[in-house]
């Protein structure tokens, strides 16, 4: 299985800020230690060209953000320090995505160890995410001819307003969503399919809901369906409000994974958002995502050898 990562997903954003950035780096370390990817399947991106990342975001911000002139309003809306590294970062989590997505479509299954930033609008950042990796990503494939139809299933804690936004009236891309009701952001866009759960919603009301909801997404029948295994439905998420566990997070991915292998439907996963008072704790649920993409990658694999056999 083909994974995207690269040390330079880091960038300083100061001590003490809620966004755990280490959490990039921590999961690669404990795949790597526990054998679950060889050091063969990590590939390196390259950052996503500007001509790409123009397909969703206008070139005023672009220009804007690379040049370091975003205003003190931007910068408090995004919630992240200004640096080349942040920008450099954003670009190579793009091109993470990106090539994840292109992996998917010829090997069933690849992930990228960072992205999932669907809080990017078309002409800002918002809510820690400079640019909607997912939705550049999606428009790639669509240029290149790839693919006609996607889905994404975006299992953050928060709802992915601006991909919401970005795709909404795009028949062509189904966007699902299961968050919490009364957390960020306070304005919901319109997603083509929202479901809003109550504060403090445990493993089985998700997973009920889940399994009632997502059928819906392969009714379009997508050529391919980008997963976003946020960390922070978690229990002990500081923004997170529901109380999913460890087990009830990786039974999400089991099941999401599984729905897409049954029915042939390539997928393509990004980390997105996880900030769990315990920085293992989100590492953890990270790294059960790859885990069960790797495990979805190897049945995916036998299939294929059954066949030729």
């Amino acid at each position: 299985m083909q994974v995207f990562y690269t040390p330079r997903y880091y960038a300083d954003i100061g001590e003490g800020h809620v966004f755990p950035i280490r959490k990039f780096e921590l999961v690669r370390d404990r795949l790597l230690a526990e054998g679950t990817l060889a050091p063969s399947e990590l590939i390196e991106p390259q950052p996503a060209p500007v001509a790409d990342v123009l397909l969703v975001h206008t070139e005023d911000y672009v220009t804007r953000l690379r040049a370091g002139s975003l205003t003190p309003r931007e910068l408090r809306r995004l919630g992240l320090p200004w640096s080349k590294a942040l920008v450099r970062r954003s670009f190579l989590a793009t091109g993470g995505t990106i090539r994840a997505a292109r992996a998917a479509l010829t090997d069933g299954i690849a992930s990228n160890l960072a992205g999932g930033t669907h809080h990017a609008f078309p002409d800002h950042g918002e809510g820690f995410c400079v640019l909607n990796d997912v939705a550049v990503a999606i428009r790639v494939l669509r240029r290149d001819e790839l693919v006609e139809r996607v889905a994404v299933v975006d299992l953050d804690v928060h709802q992915g307003n601006g991909t919401a936004t970005i795709f909404e009236g795009d028949a062509g891309v189904f966007t699902f969503s299961i968050h919490g009701a009364k957390n960020y952001p306070v304005f919901k866009a319109r997603s083509t399919l929202d479901v809003e759960l109550p504060d403090a919603t445990g493993d089985d009301e998700y997973l009920r809901a889940l399994a009632e909801h997502l059928p819906r997404v392969f009714t379009r029948r997508p050529d391919i369906v980008f997963y976003l295994g946020g960390a922070d439905p978690y229990a002990g998420d500081k923004l997170g409000r529901l109380s999913l566990s460890l087990a009830g997070l990786r039974a999400r991915d089991e099941f999401v994974l599984g729905e897409c292998r049954a029915r042939g439907v390539p997928v393509a996963t990004v980390m997105s958002g996880g900030y769990a008072a315990d920085i293992n704790d989100t590492v953890e649920i990270h790294c059960n995502t790859i885990r069960a993409a790797k495990a979805s990658s190897a049945t995916r694999s036998a299939g294929r050898n059954s066949v030729r056999l």
